[in-house]
């Protein structure tokens, strides 16, 4: 085991860290994660390749830490003496962050620079990967983004991400550090948070469909964003520290679709056609056969400031990294759509057209 990479995964709990410590086990790493303590379980997407702290030469290794303790980072650093550390810690909802916007500011950007600053001292030669977000782009001053887009966020999320962003662009000029960025679009899976928009409609429309909920209320219809596998992006993460040299990468389909769409294709695939009735807040999504109502608005579920559309240009990761995106949009719905009902025991067959 004395030869195997080490990587370090902050966030390893959640939809990225889970994939990504999948893949870098079959990349034959020691794996360690970084998890919070919780009175509850929170590794419920690691049940896959969790391993019991009493088993000899464990690949796989959890450490209780925060990173708003450096203290923790400190010394979950030292006890995995990694090669590369992965931070996909974060309070990552955009919407939340209207709501806990010092949190997700002391997480989100201080996080990181407690986590570049313990590299530096420790060791600067360990290569290090910062989850950007295509929320940094917010109110888009071009379209598709880039690399070279400024930056213009609208929300605290957005915010905090720039920050770190730029502290990791600002270390690595200063003190010769392996440091990337990667600015990732939205990115989905069957492991999504529950909040999350997707994952909500995906979820909310199989329980309609088994019966067990009405309808489902959402916000913003209009909303378009660059959609793709999360699966596929934690590969480019891996590639972006394969490289001779450190560099910041957008990671995208490079396709954008509305929240509107998400829907519609999302019913369809359970044998629903929606037809919508209605504007602004009363609009409504009724099922065409039924006629029952299957989704409303409510306003709660609104941003202070909207963020239009997002869409990203891969081109850099294209022809730099050899990465593209295996799944599309209407795939990754089906594919979700799928993983509701295998959470639920129940066979999709009977209820997927």
């Amino acid at each position: 085991m004395k030869n195997k990479k080490r990587a370090l995964i902050i966030g390893i709990t959640g939809q990225d860290g889970s994939y990504l410590a999948e893949f870098l086990l079959e990349k034959g790493y020691e794996v360690h994660g970084m998890i919070r303590r919780s009175s509850s379980f929170n590794t419920g997407r690691l049940d896959k390749i969790y391993q019991d702290p009493h088993i000899d030469n464990r690949h796989l290794i959890l450490h209780y830490g925060d990173l708003s303790d450096s203290n923790s980072i400190i010394n979950i650093i030292k006890k995995s003496n990694p090669d590369e550390i992965y931070n996909l810690g974060a309070q990552s909802h955009v919407r939340v962050s209207f709501d806990i916007p010092e949190y997700t500011a002391d997480i989100d950007a201080l996080g990181t620079l407690r986590l570049l600053d313990v590299i530096k001292e420790f060791n600067p030669k360990i290569k290090f990967y910062q989850a950007g977000s295509s929320e940094m782009f917010g109110k888009v001053l071009e379209t598709p983004q880039k690399e070279t887009t400024p930056f213009n966020p609208q929300s605290p999320y957005g915010c905090a991400k720039v920050f770190s962003h730029m502290i990791c662009s600002n270390y690595r000029d200063s003190y010769d550090m392996f440091i990337c960025n990667g600015i990732l679009f939205n990115h989905e899976s069957p492991r999504r948070g529950r909040t999350f928009v997707t994952k909500k409609i995906v979820e909310g429309l199989v329980d309609i469909k088994l019966g067990k909920k009405d309808k489902i209320f959402l916000g913003n219809l209009e909303a378009k964003r660059d959609w793709g596998y999360a699966k596929d992006y934690v590969e480019a993460m891996w590639l972006m520290l394969e490289q001779d040299k450190p560099d910041d990468y957008v990671i995208s389909t490079g396709e954008a679709h509305s929240v509107r769409e998400f829907v519609e294709y999302s019913a369809s695939v359970l044998g629903y056609k929606i037809v919508w009735k209605g504007n602004g807040l009363e609009e409504e999504g009724i099922d065409e056969k039924s006629g029952k109502v299957l989704i409303s608005i409510d306003p709660i579920y609104y941003r202070p400031s909207e963020v239009d559309v997002l869409l990203g240009d891969n081109t850099k990761a294209k022809q730099k990294l050899n990465w593209e995106t295996k799944v599309k949009f209407k795939d990754l719905i089906q594919l979700m759509i799928r993983g509701e009902f295998e959470e639920r025991g129940i066979s999709s067959k009977n209820y997927i057209i």
